[in-house]
């Protein structure tokens, strides 16, 4: 195991049991396979792959308006199983190249009664397009996505207002680097200040914000960070615009967020708010389950 990495249990049970008939645990658990590798990621902390083929993040999702298309008439034609035969669910992404009926097919999620001729549609697809060729791409950040749709639907309701944010480090002659950060909000007409010390300036940007944040939303405790990816989007030196990709967990669920801007905090903050409050976005309109 220590030279080549121990036997992948959420591949092997189900390639034995749903494509060789070979029993490894009763059919009525195996919906539980998806849950309990995210929960095992969580408590090893490490960042579950999204390529994992039945329990990844990207094992059933899809963009493109053919395949999309193609999923919705006969899953088969793009998918080895049914997703939730392993507890994972079917994710339709956008992104420039989604049709008409990939974005209504997210919008119906949110909105079932969506008419395929609505305005709404159209809105999306062109607000999708133009943020696109700003640098985000949604298809690694769902819940970004999703708080897009809600956003252009009038669903949303910011959660919270930024009064005051200052983000200061320091590397002393001895000891090691440190941030921290200085945050104030306003929540229902009352404010919240605090501060965090962080292992550099987004982690100190996090710890801040959620510390603030539970002061409200105690929902909000059990969230944590477990991956952050930063990429250059052009070659303008040290002012070349940046991606910024966080995925998150609350032990149940996991989900991605983005931001862009030339401003690497600014970029890490889009995705930071976005992940919070999508947090918020679900158990608000009875999503968690």
């Amino acid at each position: 195991g220590e030279r080549c990495g121990n036997a992948n249990l959420s591949t092997i049970i189900p390639n034995l049991q749903l494509k060789y008939q070979i029993a490894c645990i009763p059919d009525d658990r195996m919906y539980l396979l998806t849950p309990l590798a995210r929960k095992i990621a969580e408590i090893a902390n490490i960042s579950l792959p999204s390529g994992e083929p039945y329990v990844g993040l990207s094992a059933f999702s899809h963009k493109g308006g053919m395949h999309v298309d193609g999923v919705k008439k006969n899953s088969q034609t793009f998918e080895h199983i049914e997703p939730e035969t392993v507890g994972n669910r079917r994710r339709f992404l956008l992104s420039e190249i989604s049709g008409r009926s990939a974005v209504l097919d997210i919008i119906r999620r949110i909105r079932p009664d969506m008419a395929r001729g609505a305005p709404e549609v159209a809105r999306v697809l062109q607000k999708l397009k133009t943020l696109e060729h700003q640098g985000y791409q949604f298809e690694g950040a769902e819940a970004s996505q999703e708080l897009l749709v809600c956003k252009e639907l009038g669903l949303y309701q910011p959660f919270f207002t930024l009064e005051k944010l200052r983000i200061t480090s320091e590397q002393p002659q001895t000891g090691e680097y440190s941030a921290y950060s200085y945050i104030k909000i306003l929540v229902d007409g009352v404010n919240e200040v605090t501060a965090a010390e962080g292992e550099g300036p987004v982690n100190a940007m996090d710890r801040a914000l959620k510390k603030a944040m539970e002061v409200f939303y105690p929902e909000l405790n059990n969230i944590r960070l477990t991956d952050f990816k930063v990429r250059v989007l052009n070659e303008e030196a040290t002012a070349s615009q940046v991606r910024t990709l966080i995925e998150s967990t609350d032990g149940r669920h996991v989900w991605n967020t983005i931001g862009v801007s030339t401003d690497i905090l600014e970029a890490s903050w889009q995705a930071l708010v976005d992940s919070l409050e999508y947090k918020l976005m679900r158990g608000q309109l009875g999503w968690e389950d």
